[in-house]
């Protein structure tokens, strides 16, 4: 019974990865162009996540500064921290917003379960007029409300935040990917 469980999961996984290849490449691709339009314009990526998904939002960050596969410049890509002071989580999110934000940057928002206070992220964004990249589950109604025609939403139609959150990690690695092969060149094959 473990093992017809465990074996499960790997099922579910893959099930769903098969289903975002068709449903997310062309807005992941979409995010790859906002985010170079962003850097060769002289702006910044601000990357961040709700609960578990600063975790990611810090792996991508690490990806774009350091490197995916290809040698390359570091990119401009600032982590911003779940605690500021006495602020955690959306407010301290806002708060840097608030005071490193410049017109033209992008924030990248990782959200597998939707978070409740997400409108003052947004509201911060907005405030500073920056574009917003959001990878969201199921549970997208907050975030989804608060958005610009701008903006882009990419959500992982599942209701396991589990899968939510591995879709959304090979989706940042296809971003990366992405953001790489436009600023240097490379071919479509991988």
């Amino acid at each position: 019974m473990t093992e017809a469980r465990i074996q499960q999961q790997f099922f579910e996984s893959a099930d769903l990865f098969y289903q975002a290849a068709e449903q997310l490449t062309r807005p992941l691709a979409a995010a790859a162009q906002m985010a170079v339009l962003t850097m060769t314009g002289g702006g910044r990526l601000f990357l961040a996540g709700a609960g578990l998904a600063q975790f990611d939002a810090q792996w991508a960050s690490q990806l774009l500064l350091n490197r995916l596969e290809q040698d390359r410049p570091a990119l401009c890509a600032q982590l911003l921290s779940a605690q500021l002071g006495d602020l955690q989580g959306v407010p301290a999110f806002a708060r840097q917003l608030q005071a490193l934000a410049h017109p033209g940057d992008l924030l990248i928002w990782v959200d597998p379960l939707g978070e409740p206070g997400v409108a003052e992220l947004v509201l911060a964004a907005r405030a500073q007029d920056i574009g917003i990249v959001a990878l969201c589950g199921q549970q997208d109604g907050p975030l989804r409300d608060c958005l610009a025609d701008t903006d882009l939403l990419i959500r992982v139609n599942h209701a396991r935040w589990p899968r939510v959150s591995e879709t959304h990690r090979l989706a940042l690695h296809a971003l990366c990917d992405a953001i790489d092969a436009q600023l240097l060149g490379l071919d479509a094959g991988v």
